[in-house]
């Protein structure tokens, strides 16, 4: 591999979900945005429920986004992992789909509102954050 190039690897319990090279890769962490690049130090961060972007060096032009529901991120030696409990290409979101989980996350976060039910309304949050992510990231055009 050049040295200018790096592997990336998206993993949930389904499978492998991406894997290519990049000549750069932005996640958003828990701790803050992490832009990456090809033999930067080791590390590890918790991810946040977004998007990760991928410039392939294939076409300086081409950017890859795919939606992540959180997890981790691992980068080692110029090979970067994440493993999380689901991810999404924006080519391969179901919008349809993902329009009726955010009406329906909204409508049980009011439920659990007026009804004074916190738990329940943090599940429905992060429900309608995972569904409000995975409509942004399909709007992306693929290059």
């Amino acid at each position: 591999m050049s040295e200018n190039v790096m592997a990336i690897q998206v993993i949930t319990p389904a499978g492998v979900v991406y894997d290519h090279h990049a000549t750069y890769i932005l996640a958003h962490t828990i701790g803050g945005d992490m832009g990456i690049l090809p033999n930067m130090i080791s590390t590890i961060a918790g991810l946040q429920i977004s998007e990760l972007k991928v410039r392939r060096p294939d076409d300086v032009k081409h950017v890859d986004y795919i939606a992540v529901n959180g997890g981790i991120i691992e980068v080692k030696d110029s090979m970067i992992t994440v493993i999380a409990d689901s991810a999404e290409r924006n080519r391969d979101i179901d919008v349809p789909r993902a329009e009726r989980a955010k009406l329906r996350a909204e409508k049980e976060l009011e439920e659990a509102k007026a009804a004074h039910k916190t738990d329940e309304a943090k599940r429905a949050e992060v429900a309608l954050h995972r569904a409000i992510n995975r409509l942004n990231v399909s709007k992306h055009k693929e290059a």
